[in-house]
């Protein structure tokens, strides 16, 4: 599948989280503290890539994600509104890699570096259900 992204590097998307209970470390079993989990704070900043290719990509493809690079530095407790910031910063044939940053107010709470790859989803599928069995 070909992709003319050139045009896409630099895009922004924004996507906030109330942090709730379900959200916490303690919930999603990564920790017995009631603060926002890691995996939670990576489940947002993937949402965010998401955005960012969504309204992008031409018709039947989606991308998957194949590599994660997460810092997480400071605990967010529940009630707080996070938000991810994730900016497309290269594409390399059907690989983008994407620059995020999860914030609490002026708050940098993690960082990540994320690539997703652009997949035929039919294809894809395909071949996960092919593997599966």
């Amino acid at each position: 599948m070909d992709l003319d992204a050139a045009g896409w590097v630099g895009a922004t998307v924004r996507v906030a989280l109330i942090v709730g209970e379900a959200d916490t470390a303690q919930a999603v079993g990564s920790g017995d503290v009631p603060v926002l989990g890691t995996p939670r704070v990576l489940a947002l900043a993937e949402a965010a890539t998401v955005a960012v290719t969504a309204p992008r990509l031409p018709s039947g493809a989606t991308t998957v994600g194949t590599r994660v690079e997460l810092t997480h530095t400071a605990a967010t407790p529940v009630g707080r509104t996070v938000w991810a910031q994730a900016t497309l910063a290269k594409v390399d044939g059907r690989r983008l890699t994407f620059e995020v940053a999860v914030r609490d107010g002026s708050t940098v709470v993690a960082e990540a570096r994320i690539e997703r790859v652009l997949v035929d989803r039919q294809k894809f599928l395909a071949k996960a259900e092919k593997a599966g069995s």
